[in-house]
């Protein structure tokens, strides 16, 4: 990767092979390297300051007028959260990622992270801005919902009680049981492939939507993948079907509420699949923050992009936001070995999943065009998503990680391959201690070694020595060879093979007598 760099840093011969300056050493080759990778990480996450958000420039005018009647504390926190309410409004249209798979614009799903008093309540006030459409559909599908409830009430038990309407909610009230939203996507299938949007203030409140916290982990993962979640119930009452689950999420929580809703989440793909905006707590200012009003000019403005965003239908291939997708992927590769974190790895996959996604977001509000400020911005997305993760969830996810490599560690490990051909009993001490074993029980293990005739003792040296039986693998008991790997089999089969070789010795023995030789 880097070894273009080499050729400007140490020069080439005439062939191009690499050869050293007398001015340049190893040392300082080395440290000049490790400053250009990290000077091409553009944000650094692993300090407490959120990651700066870039200048919005050409092509994020949509995001700026989301914005503009947001307080300025709560600018950075909300732009992660924009895009799950803007994707809902968008439907039958499909996008290639760099793997070459065609993703759709739901299952997105961002968790704003603040503390108690620290303004989260303005992201509903921006959800119900951008929703507003939604709220005008969904009233005239209640009207529905209501009559149809009004005639199986008046309607007599004798007679046929008319059929439920087709009905699809695209906004519906956070306050939704696992039913009605397994419903709920069955209509939105069944009506246009729309995408349900759910804003839950409360992060606790997504309990009641999945079933239960036992199935949050599998429900927000379907959601996320756009799988299938099917409902099968014995009687007429329950609700059967098996809908694509197109929907998007925005939740709000405390860093302590987030903490103990995703602790039990880290590692099966749940956490991942969600991104973060953390407001970390500021300076005591004592000022109220300010915030504007949703007048009609916003609104005005406003629906020219949402339109754009409802009339957006087809399969697409951004070349730009792909080609910043593969650099974005080799920049974490790089960050992970910086920092030597596969955990920061594993969770900046997605991270960059959710940021793609937000960039075709951009590109449909920007005409279908693609600009340079709308890339800085979705690389931005991810570092502050993975910052945020981090700033959150760090000691959490180093337990895990601490946790798997001491049970690794503390595996079962066959300590005479580890040691040296010979070895002495030091050696086989110091090997026990670092594995956790007790010292005491050194020469014990030394003489069952000894027994078995793994070992042998060399009174000249007083060294240990592997046996010739144990290294090929016909003296262990469970047939294991040391070359190899390859079975020395059983002390049985070893005395059938002895007497075959015996019989075969003798029938020579007999042709050659034969033959008078």
């Amino acid at each position: 990767r880097w070894n273009g760099t080499l050729k400007k840093l140490i020069g080439t011969t005439g062939t191009g092979t690499l050869h050293p300056t007398p001015l340049l050493s190893k040392r300082l080759i080395i440290n000049k390297l490790r400053k250009m990778k990290t000077n091409n990480l553009k944000y650094n996450i692993t300090i407490s300051t959120a990651p700066k958000m870039p200048k919005l420039g050409k092509g994020t005018e949509c995001v700026q007028l989301l914005l503009s009647q947001v307080s300025k504390d709560m600018h950075e926190p909300l732009v992660p959260m924009l895009f799950p309410i803007l994707g809902a409004q968008v439907s039958e249209a499909k996008f290639q990622y760099p793997d070459l798979s065609w993703k759709e614009l739901c299952g997105m799903m961002a968790n704003l992270v603040a503390d108690s008093g620290c303004n989260k309540g303005q992201l509903s006030n921006i959800v119900e801005a951008i929703c507003h459409n939604f709220r005008e559909h969904d009233e005239k599908e209640l009207e529905k919902l209501v009559e149809w409830q009004r005639q199986m009430k008046t309607k007599s038990a004798n007679k046929e009680k008319p059929a439920r309407p087709d009905v699809s909610f695209w906004f519906p009230p956070s306050d939704v049981t696992n039913a009605a939203f397994i419903q709920n996507a069955m209509g939105c299938e069944k009506l246009g492939e729309k995408t349900q949007y759910l804003n839950l203030p409360e992060v606790e409140m997504a309990d009641r939507m999945c079933g239960g916290h036992k199935q949050i982990s599998q429900m927000l993962r379907n959601i996320y993948d756009r799988q299938r979640a099917g409902a099968l119930r014995a009687t007429a009452d329950g609700i059967t079907g098996n809908p694509v689950l197109r929907a998007n999420l925005t939740l709000s929580s405390t860093p302590f509420a987030a903490r103990k809703f995703y602790k039990n989440e880290l590692f099966n793909g749940t956490f991942g699949r969600m991104v973060f905006s953390y407001k970390a707590r500021q300076a005591r200012v004592g000022k109220i923050p300010r915030q504007g009003e949703y007048d009609a000019d916003f609104f005005e403005k406003l629906d020219e992009y949402l339109v754009k965003l409802s009339i957006c239908k087809g399969r697409f291939i951004i070349k730009p936001l792909n080609k910043l997708t593969d650099r974005l992927a080799a920049d974490m590769a790089t960050l992970a070995d910086l920092t030597d974190d596969d955990v920061l790895w594993d969770i900046s996959k997605r991270s960059i999943v959710s940021a793609w996604k937000a960039g075709c977001l951009l590109w449909v509000l920007h005409d279908q065009t693609w600009t340079k400020a709308m890339g800085e911005l979705v690389e931005w997305l991810v570092y502050h998503d993975i910052w945020s993760k981090m700033q959150l969830f760090a000691d959490l996810l180093n337990q895990d990680a601490d946790s798997v490599s001491e049970a690794q560690r503390r595996g079962p490990k066959n300590l005479l391959d580890d040691l040296p051909n010979p070895f002495n009993e030091a050696q086989l001490e110091s090997l026990r201690l670092q594995l956790g074993k007790s010292k005491d029980g050194t020469k014990g293990q030394i003489r069952k070694w000894v027994f078995r005739k793994f070992i042998t003792l060399s009174a000249e040296t007083g060294l240990y020595t592997k046996t010739g039986e144990y290294l090929t693998g016909n003296g262990t008991s469970d047939g294991i060879a040391r070359n190899g790997g390859k079975s020395g089999g059983s002390g049985r089969k070893k005395k059938e093979a002895d007497a075959d070789g015996q019989k075969e010795m003798a029938t020579d023995a007999k042709k050659k007598k034969g033959k008078g030789i």
